[in-house]
C-alpha cells in the first residue's frame, strides 16, 4: 500500500475514532460545547450542523499508525492513540489562538472568535482532558496494559514540552534579542515534541524495541524540526490563500528564524522589526525583501533541510520494512510544501 493509499485507508478511520472520542467520553454533553469542539475539529459548522470542513493534514495521527507497523505491530491496535494525539495537537491550536489573538484558522474564524475567549479556553480544556481518555482506549484493543502505560507517560511529557514551548514562544513577543539557539529550543517544545512523540507512541504500543522506539523518535524529532522550519519559511513567503493565514508572520511580529537570523546581520530588520510596536503590510513587503537579502530565507531552508537528512539518518537505524520507507516518502513530501 503506498502513501496515498494509507492516508486514505486510514485517515477516515481516525477521524471517526476521533469523533467517537468527543461523542462518548461524557454524556450528557452540552449541545453548544458539543459543536465548539467538532467546529474546530473540522466536523461541523458553527450551527452545529455535519459539515467536512478541512482542518489539517493529521500528519500527526498517521505517524502514529505508520510507528506501529514500523514496529511490526497492527496499526487497529493504534487507532485510538492516533485520535489522541490529533486531539492533543488541536488542543494546544485552541489556545495558542487565544494567546496568539489569530482570527483565522484554516480559513475559517477561530474558536474564541466565534464563541469567546472564555468558552474557547474551556472547550480546550475539555479537549485536552478527552485526548487522555482517548489513549487509554488503547487497552481495548488489546493492547499489553505495560505498554499503555508507558506510552501514557510518554504522553504526558509531551504535554509539557508542548506548553513550555509556547511558554518561550510568547516570551519571544516582548524580546528583541532572540538567538537561533533559543529559537531552536523553542521549536523543539512547541512542534518537534508532538511529532517525536508520535512515532515514539506508535512505537511502543506496536512492539517496538527500545532501539526500535528510540530510532522512530528521533526520526520523529527531526521531522518535527524540518516541517517547522518550512512553516517559517511559508509564514513570509507563502500565499494566504494555500495556507489559510490571514496575513504573514511579518504582521503578527512573530519571531521565527529568518527574522532572527535576517536580524543578526542587518541592523534594519532588528530595529525595525524586532524592536518595532507594529508592522504594516507595506512594512512587511519592504522588511520581506531585506530578509532576503539578508540570507534569512536561505538560512532556514538549508536549516530545515540539514533536519531533514538527520531525520532520515535516523530512520536508516530503525530497520527496513514497507513502513519505514512510507516514512521516509511521507518525509520527503513535506520538504518544500506550499502548504
Amino acid at each position: 500500500m503506498n502513501l496515498a493509499a494509507q492516508f486514505e485507508t486510514w485517515l477516515p478511520r481516525i477521524e471517526t475514532e476521533m469523533i467517537d472520542v468527543v461523542e462518548t467520553c461524557f454524556s450528557p454533553m452540552p449541545a453548544e460545547l458539543r459543536t465548539m469542539l467538532l467546529y474546530h475539529l473540522g466536523f461541523a459548522d458553527a450551527q452545529g450542523a455535519p459539515a467536512r470542513i478541512s482542518a489539517g493534514k493529521r500528519i500527526r495521527p498517521m505517524l502514529v499508525l505508520l510507528g506501529c507497523q514500523a514496529a511490526g505491530g497492527d496499526p487497529m491496535h493504534a487507532l485510538p492513540a492516533a485520535a489522541a494525539v490529533e486531539l492533543m495537537h488541536n488542543f494546544s491550536l485552541i489556545h495558542d489562538d487565544i494567546e496568539d489573538g489569530d482570527e483565522l484558522r484554516r480559513g475559517r474564524p477561530t474558536l474564541w472568535k466565534v464563541w469567546g475567549i472564555a468558552q474557547a479556553i474551556n472547550s480546550g480544556d475539555a479537549m485536552f482532558a478527552m485526548s487522555h481518555l482517548a489513549l487509554l482506549r488503547c487497552s481495548l484493543r488489546g493492547v499489553d496494559p505495560v505498554r499503555v502505560v508507558r506510552a501514557m507517560g510518554v504522553f504526558g511529557r509531551t504535554n509539557v514540552h508542548l506548553t513550555a514551548g509556547q511558554h518561550l514562544d510568547i516570551g519571544f513577543e516582548t524580546r528583541s534579542d532572540v538567538s537561533g539557539a533559543e529559537y531552536g529550543i523553542m521549536i523543539e517544545g512547541k512542534t518537534a515534541a508532538l511529532i517525536r512523540a508520535s512515532l515514539e507512541i506508535g512505537a511502543i504500543l506496536g512492539g517496538g524495541n527500545d532501539a526500535q522506539i528510540a530510532a522512530l523518535g528521533e526520526f520523529g524529532r527531526c521531522l518535527g524540526l524540518s516541517f517547522q522550519l518550512q512553516d517559517d519559511v511559508l509564514g513570509i513567503w507563502g500565499d494566504p490563500q494555500q495556507t489559510g493565514k490571514a496575513g504573514s508572520d511579518l504582521i503578527h511580529r512573530k519571531k521565527t528564524l529568518p527574522t532572527i537570523f535576517a536580524a543578526e546581520q542587518d541592523p534594519i530588520v532588528r530595529d525595525e522589526y524586532m524592536r518595532a510596536l507594529s508592522v504594516s503590510e507595506a512594512d512587511a513587503a519592504i522588511l520581506r525583501e531585506r530578509i532576503t537579502i539578508a540570507g534569512g530565507r536561505a538560512h532556514t531552508e538549508a536549516a530545515a533541510e540539514a533536519a531533514y537528512r538527520n531525520g532520515q539518518n535516523a530512520l536508516n537505524a530503525a530497520g527496513s520494512s514497507p513502513a519505514v520507507a512510507l516514512l521516509e516518502e511521507l518525509a520527503r513530501s513535506l520538504l518544500g510544501r506550499s502548504t
